[in-house]
């Protein structure tokens, strides 16, 4: 390496200074260790996702057939996009929007891209977190509020559990319930998402947790206007926002050491619900169907889509979040062995939160007498609505609501802030002159809580359920997201180079990545991105939110949604085509360029894109040496 910088190489910028006076600014900070690093990754990627996305879409979709489009999507998407965004921050101590810059300065829309999408995530996620605190203060009541019919907001229509075992045959798909209103009824164990307002007026029987769910928590409106805001929710999202903002607000600092809680407790939670749901009568049938293969389903192009849509979500791809996380290593950190580590966690966190979830519903589907497919659910009908109704059967049944309440508060927590705690760096990062003043970090984080409390009070109204529906959909969208990947893949395969990025990534680690993933950069993932995005395109998607179909009105909110972060990447080009058109895919003079005479790009040996070498400047030993030294630590 010595010889490499007497030769004129670049050195490393790992960012303490920045180009700022060390009088006018604080230096950029790094973790202290690794194993920060690993559990503010393993944070952020491990969510809400792993226990109420990916259970039920195994089980929907032709059980462990799943694993096959997952895996495809996992080894040709997910990891090289996971291994990209975490290496690029590494290599450029930036954040996830001025580490596009630096790469190739036209594409700089594709960071602020990701930041939109990171804006959207502190919207609406902490929502969910919301629910969590109300559900879990309830938990501490006995018997629990949602099992029973006797509360001020059910209706003549809920039916408990002790209704459906004293008289099941009234219960049953097609019972007929018309000698009370001479109304035939629908199937009492529909899916809520699936309840129409047509099926609420029929006095077939709603479940309590479902009315505590609907009339208590989101108190909907049948016209599902706006409305009043829930002043119950709104005090748990303003705790949780307190909550988040403590946990980060001192930067990595504090998010380093909050983490070691956060990141692992889920985890001591979900053994505990594994090992109570597999001793529990019904638990075998609940794995069969989780697991058991239909290979039909293989060739259905909706579960290849659902697949990849969970990959994508669940690797927190197209965010920047990676990146920012990235960019707080020691030049020379061993980013590839982590990144592949922690792809293996968090797949295997998936499977095996299918475990716990899907043994306790098919307890509940024995105790109830029905099969898995009427209890089970996805999203928030499954936290909500399916496993509390399960664990309200349990005897104990408090004491495992607030475990399971936990467990979900402290998976989403830890998710939100490392957001948080993104946007704050890519802001910190495109003002470095202002915001790296000793006390501007405080004040930084404290707005950007409240300006996202204040845009995710919306959501909390009577019909709010309808912009979190059309956010969570559209906001961080499938479409965005793969179109911001194809754009990340072009910009390092055939702009920056992807040999160049290699030498990049050899001079941090010490040795080549698998070189499938060059090829996956180049071919591979932007193909099956782009396949993807146009097959979502294709679909025509319909929402309806308890029976009330979501009209041509919340159309225009969903297209600003989605357009929003795509149409900074053209803007950034047409920008930088008119101011600076000499070196708008020129990189940075920062960054260390290992093989500065070496192609950029080469495919069979041949080189498609020759060398590019920066200026050669002067540069200090032993200031190189310092900023490539690991923590003692590591």
């Amino acid at each position: 390496m010595n010889e490499e910088i007497a030769k004129g190489a670049p050195a490393p910028v790992s960012g303490p200074h920045k180009g700022i006076p060390l009088e006018q600014g604080k230096p950029r900070e790094k973790w202290a260790n690794k194993t920060e690093f690993l559990l503010s990754m393993a944070g952020e990627i491990i969510g809400l996702g792993n226990v109420w996305r990916f259970p039920y879409l195994c089980y929907k979709n032709g059980g462990g057939v799943f694993f096959i489009p997952y895996f495809v999507f996992l080894f040709f998407c997910g990891i090289p996009l996971f291994f990209l965004e975490t290496a690029l921050g590494q290599y450029t101590s930036e954040s996830g929007v001025t580490a596009w810059k630096k790469i190739c300065p036209m594409f700089q829309g594709v960071g602020i891209a990701s930041g939109v999408i990171v804006v959207y995530l502190n919207i609406y996620y902490i929502v969910v977190l919301a629910w969590a605190i109300f559900y879990l203060f309830n938990s501490f009541k006995s018997p629990l509020p949602w099992s029973t019919c006797d509360n001020v907001w059910n209706t003549e229509r809920c039916h408990g559990h002790q209704s459906v075992f004293a008289n099941p045959e009234l219960f049953q798909a097609g019972s007929n319930w018309s000698f009370l209103h001479n109304i035939s009824s629908q199937d009492y164990f529909e899916s809520f998402t699936n309840i129409t307002m047509e099926d609420m007026q029929y006095p077939s029987g709603i479940s309590p947790e479902e009315e505590f769910w609907v009339h208590r928590m989101l108190r909907m409106s049948d016209s599902m206007t706006l409305g009043n805001l829930n002043l119950d929710l709104a005090l748990c999202l303003l705790l949780a926002w307190i909550i988040c903002y403590f946990c980060i607000f001192k930067g990595i600092k504090s998010t380093g050491k909050v983490v070691y809680f956060t990141a692992t407790f889920p985890y001591l939670m979900l053994l505990i619900l594994f090992f109570r749901g597999v001793t529990l009568p019904g638990a075998g049938e609940g794995l069969i169907y989780y697991l058991y293969p239909d290979f039909s389903k293989i060739a259905d192009p909706n579960v290849w889509l659902d697949a990849g849509t969970q990959v994508f979500f669940s690797y927190a791809v197209c965010q920047g979040v990676l990146t920012s996380l990235g960019s707080y290593n020691k030049y020379n950190n061993n980013c590839y062995r982590d990144c592949m580590a922690l792809c293996l966690l968090n797949s295997a966190t998936s499977i095996f939160a299918g475990f716990a979830v899907f043994s306790v519903l098919g307890f509940m589907a024995n105790e109830m007498g029905v099969s898995i497919p009427e209890v089970a659910s996805s999203g928030p009908g499954l936290i909500f609505i399916a496993y509390p109704k399960a664990l309200s059967m349990l005897p104990g049944s408090s004491f495992w609501a607030v475990l399971f309440f936990l467990m979900i508060f402290f998976l989403g927590l830890d998710s939100q802030f490392v957001c948080v705690e993104s946007l704050a760096t890519a802001i910190t990062d495109m003002f470095p002159a202002q915001m790296r003043r000793r006390g501007r970090r405080e004040i930084l984080v404290l707005v950007i809580a409240v300006f996202c409390f204040l845009l995710g009070l919306p959501c909390l109204t009577e019909g709010g359920m309808i912009v979190f529906q059309l956010i969570d959909t559209y906001g961080p969208s499938g479409i965005s997201l793969l179109f911001i990947a194809c754009f990340e893949c072009i910009v390092i395969s055939w702009v920056y180079g992807a040999d160049r990025f290699y030498d990049n990534i050899e001079d941090m680690i010490g040795y080549k990545p698998f070189p499938v993933l060059k090829y996956c950069w180049m071919f591979i993932t932007p193909f099956i991105c782009w396949a993807t995005l146009m097959y979502d395109l294709s679909l025509k998607k319909e929402f309806s939110i308890n029976g009330y179909k979501i009209g041509p009105h919340w159309g225009i909110f969903s297209t600003i949604l989605v357009l929003t972060p795509l149409i900074c990447i053209p803007a950034f080009i047409l920008f930088a085509m008119c101011k600076t058109p000499n070196t708008m895919a020129t990189p940075s003079s920062d960054l260390r360029q290992a093989r500065p005479h070496k192609p950029i790009l080469t495919l069979c040996k041949w080189a498609i894109f020759k060398a590019q070498a920066p200026p050669n400047r002067p540069v200090e030993e032993n200031s190189v040496k310092r900023e490539m030294e690991e923590p003692s630590m590591v």
